[in-house]
């Protein structure tokens, strides 16, 4: 599980990291970290994938968003794994038992009916 995490935080991060520097042209003297070189990412994705540049960047977040979401659930559901079980054993059987309650609520003569069909 940790390396799993760290597989899928590491670009993440990194991508984070990039967008945040190269927006704000924080580049240190790499062209990797330029704004020109950011723009022009930007464009070449939104031609790729024919919509406008500006419009990218909230798709992506929203992407990390919904795998922050899965990746969280999958945490939750290994390590509650038994626990998720036993509740949904326990809420299976309440039904059954809902069931079997209103039966023995009966008149007395009406179990004693049904028991003799």
């Amino acid at each position: 599980m940790r390396a799993f995490l760290i597989l899928w935080v590491t670009p993440i991060a990194l991508l984070g990291s990039w967008y945040g520097l190269s927006y704000y042209d924080m580049n240190f003297g790499w062209r990797i970290l330029s704004r020109d070189l950011h723009d022009l990412v930007f464009l070449i994705y939104g031609d790729l994938l024919g919509m406008k540049p500006e419009s990218i960047p909230p798709l992506v977040l929203k992407a990390i968003i919904l795998d922050t979401l899965l990746v969280i659930g999958l945490i939750i559901l290994k390590r509650r794994r038994k626990q998720i079980w036993a509740a949904v054993k326990r809420w299976a059987g309440r039904k059954e038992d809902v069931g079997q309650s209103t039966d023995s609520t009966e008149s007395p003569e009406v179990a004693e009916y049904s028991r003799a069909l």
